[in-house]
């Protein structure tokens, strides 16, 4: 038996009062899908415990079968994993977003513009970042490169404990409720002003201008923690596993958990990944011996954080067309396999952040199917009426350990 999570980050959402009250989940095409819901078990899970925020790395850490109560020590620690700094247990690490800010003065006027830097190149901001670890790096921080606008601070002998909020909760918004606060963000708030005047004029920007690019003109640090253990998932499950993803917060938690990452060319973590080469690399990987895939998907959550309904419900589209790929290519290799479909958390158009509601999931199993529903949504998901309170006990049942 072959086992499959696909998870498409951020797939759920609300009703979109001006698409006749239907979420993308429900707009999106997805005949695969929705033919094997007739077939599987639905229901509800919550990924989120209650006390932690909507992040995708609790519900990632949820989905994949660990208790974040237990193991959860931040965000940032995750994503330096999967970069490969080495961390010490006095390390204080945060996720430095390059971000797009307004023109306006003082800095605390500035307007979140655009969280991603307009899905800046890993390139352009290697550049960017080589010029702010000039002014940045030191005894006290040092600045590490990640991927497209996501990158990383460390802070040697740091204290947890600052208020620092994600940019992509605060799009369109004035910056100054939200800059960093409390014991130690002194430093942190003089290096974004920091960032404003090393970037703001920076030979890549005025080429991103130039090209009607949103410049990335400054940084935002956020998701503070420190360093993590997690047991081996091959200890915990029996199961030898990959990580499929594109972005470096569920690649670090695949590291930091032993299952092998599995590289696909031309992956994005965006609606223009490579959905096909990502559900072929998972059915490779099932065959050359691996137990267990999963399959993580950013796409529908970068469209809900943009606000993009007709994005989002292509990707949705395109992650219909990921299952069919997986689920006929098993079973042209005469192997049974369990999928489990899910959201790791909903990223509503209107609110372009993420929420704590239960996500739908889906359970099919090739050797088992069940007396199902019409189709996969949100709707018919709580119609099932099975809920589960904590996501993180998901695992060990779907492997039926």
């Amino acid at each position: 038996m072959k086992f499959i999570v696909i998870l498409g980050d951020g797939m759920a959402g609300y009703p979109l009062p001006e698409r006749d009250n239907k979420t993308c989940l429900q707009l999106a095409r997805k005949p695969y899908i929705d033919t094997l819901a007739k077939k599987s078990t639905q229901g509800l899970m919550r990924t989120v415990p209650t006390g932690f925020a909507p992040g995708s790395d609790v519900a990632n850490l949820s989905v994949l079968g660990y208790d974040p109560a237990l193991c959860y020590t931040g965000r940032s620690p995750l994503e330096a994993a999967s970069i490969g700094i080495p961390l010490k247990d006095t390390d204080v690490t945060l996720r430095c977003n390059l971000v797009t800010l307004s023109e306006e003065e003082p800095f605390e006027q500035k307007t979140m513009l655009d969280y991603s830097a307009g899905e800046i190149s890993t390139q352009e901001a290697k550049e960017l970042i080589a010029a702010l670890k000039k002014q940045f790096d030191g005894s006290r921080f040092t600045l590490h490169a990640g991927i497209s606008y996501r990158h990383c601070l460390v802070e040697e002998g740091g204290r947890t404990g600052r208020t620092l909020t994600p940019p992509h909760d605060i799009s369109d918004r004035k910056i100054s409720p939200y800059l960093p606060a409390g014991e130690g963000s002194e430093a942190l708030l003089t290096m974004m002003k920091r960032s404003w005047d090393v970037l703001k004029d920076h030979p890549v920007n005025q080429k991103r201008r130039a090209q009607g690019k949103n410049p990335a003109n400054a940084v935002w640090f956020w998701g503070e923690g420190t360093k993590p253990a997690l047991p081996a998932f091959e200890a915990l499950h029996q199961k030898k596993g990959g990580v499929i993803s594109a972005v470096d917060l569920v690649k670090g938690i695949g590291i930091l958990a032993g299952l092998q990452g599995i590289d696909v060319a031309g992956a994005t973590g965006n609606w223009d990944t490579n959905f096909q080469g990502k559900a072929n690399a998972c059915v490779d990987a099932l065959l050359e011996g691996l137990d267990f895939v999963y399959v993580h998907m950013e796409a529908p959550d970068e469209c809900g954080h943009h606000g993009d309904a007709e994005k989002k419900i292509y990707s949705i589209e395109q992650i219909d067309g990921v299952v069919k790929t997986v689920c006929e290519r098993l079973r042209a290799a005469g192997e049974q396999f369990s999928l489990l479909i899910c959201p790791d958390h909903p990223t509503p158009i209107a609110l372009k952040t993420h929420t704590a509601d239960p996500v739908p999931f889906l359970l099919y199993r090739s050797d088992e199917e069940k007396e199902g529903a019409a189709r996969y949504d949100e709707e018919t998901a709580a119609a099932a009426g099975l809920f589960l309170p904590r996501a993180c006990e998901m695992m060990a049942a779907f492997l039926r350990i």
